[in-house]
């Protein structure tokens, strides 16, 4: 593929990009939101009314759920993501970057064999199970699972696109 054609997919991966980051950001300050409301509630109807909700309990624990999962998604796309690179920046940059895509391909294989083929599995076998708060299906709940596996993936896929045009740069 000639230069211009990986620098236009590569342009358009990164509007992508862009617009993916901000849709999550924004579910996740809607998340942090409603988790802040719902507990603020729970506090008052325990506190002031001896009359604790337990749907609000629920929900906040699902949400706190839902949060580390997409979270933990977008962090990964950010590049924010714990790493110790002591090691890693004792090599020269053409082997860094091969440790680099290594060290993602990892990360995304866990995401597709754990994550969206192993959580889709079991939200779908958990879809006639219903939450005995909420009455929605288990499975709902754990969607998040398969969900948070293909952002690592689409962020692996945009990662992996700029270390292959890095190297391809210092060839």
């Amino acid at each position: 593929m000639p230069n211009s054609k990986i620098n236009r997919v590569v342009d358009k991966f990164k509007t992508l990009k862009c617009w993916v980051d901000t849709i999550i950001s924004a579910i996740l300050i809607f998340i942090v939101a409603a988790m802040t409301v719902l507990v603020t509630y729970q506090v008052v109807s325990r506190y002031l009314f001896n009359s604790p909700s337990a749907i609000s309990e629920v929900l906040s624990r699902y949400g706190f759920i839902w949060l580390i999962l997409i979270g933990s998604a977008y962090v990964f796309g950010l590049r924010e993501h714990m790493a110790i690179t002591y090691v890693k920046q004792k090599f020269s940059e053409k082997v860094q970057i091969y440790i680099e895509m290594f060290t993602e391909f990892s990360t995304a294989a866990f995401a597709l064999s754990i994550m969206i083929i192993g959580g889709y599995s079991s939200a779908a076998r958990q879809m006639w199970q219903l939450d005995s708060a909420l009455q929605i299906p288990m499975g709902v709940i754990y969607s998040v699972i398969p969900i948070s596996g293909g952002l690592i993936i689409f962020y692996f896929l945009y990662h992996e696109l700029n270390l292959f045009c890095r190297l391809k740069h210092l060839k």
